[in-house]
């Protein structure tokens, strides 16, 4: 931000949160205005920091899975699946096929369960409460699959290192079948409220327009980078567990504006449906752990940087082993937090109304911004 000009009575500088709803969580945005339009904004982040990164530090390997979770709480279970696969990867160890299919069926269920919660919170940010009461119906119904699997709605720890804790319960294909044989109906509904209207359409077309170049780059990734053309997407670039072998598309933009990044996540959504059926016609019956110690304590002096696709965007964890059975270091990269640096680009020019439109697009939660 540029400095304040006090003497001219147009330009001045507000605060956007942190109590404001529409910022996603306790995000502090300070905005330098000339009337109505943004000239520049500053984000002030911090106050959910938790250190969850020292705390893996005075946690065992396993010990610390379930506070993967509690970053991006809404997505818990692509959380936890990354950081079990970075210290597989440290250990070596190969999953066998039934716990991949497994873990890939309830990430993807995850990935539309994220999506949903924020299509139904952004269409409410810009006025519009019905898809609201839409998207959380679905969302319902994959939670409580999630229920049914691990006993756990939000904060799953559903996987653990080497494999799963719990086998699938005896309706679990069926429960998911019915699901996606519903979902698709849904996903026409959302669209019919939104797609093609013109008030939707007003304020989301032409706004918070991030240009494929720019979105490289500040390091965007997910649905905000493939909003602006980019098709880039690691579970087709850097396949992990199963993705290599099922079919599906990657959705892009073609503006880059906020209107694209909503057609991108229901597209986004569609390709899950269509990956989560591959999954279930490839479970088969057999083992649901890999070949794991019960004492975790992988060779000192490795690392591991392992990433995988979450919900919003490229989720990392890099993995320092000393030997112990406490990790000497872990660095967690988040999606919402690299993405949020976007914001000051994408609202310069708008007005504040646009604001809340621009933050809602990129889909950021405050847990694993702060950690």
């Amino acid at each position: 931000m540029t400095e304040t000009t006090f003497l001219d009575a147009n330009e001045l500088v507000i605060n956007m949160g942190p109590q404001h709803p529409a910022t996603h969580g306790v995000l502090r945005v300070k905005l330098k205005l000339s009337g109505e339009r943004v000239l520049g904004s500053e984000c002030v982040i911090g106050y959910l920091h938790r250190g969850v990164e020292k705390i893996a530090e005075n946690r065992t390997y396993a010990q610390f899975a379930p506070y993967t979770d509690r970053m991006d709480y809404v997505a818990g279970v692509t959380n936890g699946m990354g950081y079990c696969e970075a210290v597989e990867k440290l250990l070596g160890v190969e999953l066998p096929p039934r716990a991949q299919w497994t873990r890939m069926t309830l990430a993807e269920l995850q990935r539309i369960a994220s999506h949903l919660l924020w299509l139904g919170t952004h269409a409410l940010d810009l006025g519009a409460i019905t898809p609201l009461f839409y998207t959380f119906r679905e969302r319902e119904e994959i939670l409580s699959i999630f229920e049914n699997y691990c006993g756990a709605r939000l904060t799953t720890h559903a996987f653990r290192i080497g494999g799963l804790q719990y086998d699938l319960y005896d309706e679990f294909e069926n429960d998911i079948r019915k699901f996606c044989d519903d979902f698709l109906l849904k996903i026409d509904e959302y669209e019919q409220l939104l797609t093609t209207n013109r008030i939707w359409m007003g304020r989301t077309q032409g706004v918070g327009i991030l240009s494929a170049e720019d979105a490289i780059a500040l390091g965007v990734t997910g649905p905000v980078l493939r909003g602006s053309g980019v098709r880039w997407d690691l579970r087709k670039a850097q396949p992990y567990e199963a993705y290599d072998k099922v079919e599906f598309d990657v959705p892009i933009g073609e503006h880059g504006d906020t209107y694209d990044r909503y057609l991108v996540r229901i597209r986004e959504m569609r390709q899950s449906v269509r990956i989560i059926r591959q999954c279930l016609e490839r479970l088969e019956p057999g083992p649901i752990f890999g070949k794991v110690g019960k004492v975790i304590k992988p060779p000192a002096g490795t690392e591991v940087y392992h990433s995988i696709e979450g919900p919003k965007g490229e989720l990392g964890y890099y993995v320092v082993s000393d030997g112990t059975v406490n990790p000497y270091r872990v660095r967690i990269r988040p999606p919402s937090f690299v993405n949020l640096q976007a914001l000051d680009k994408m609202i310069r020019g708008h007005l504040v109304a646009d604001v809340v439109a621009i933050i809602g697009t990129i889909d950021i939660v405050l847990g694993e911004v702060d950690r």
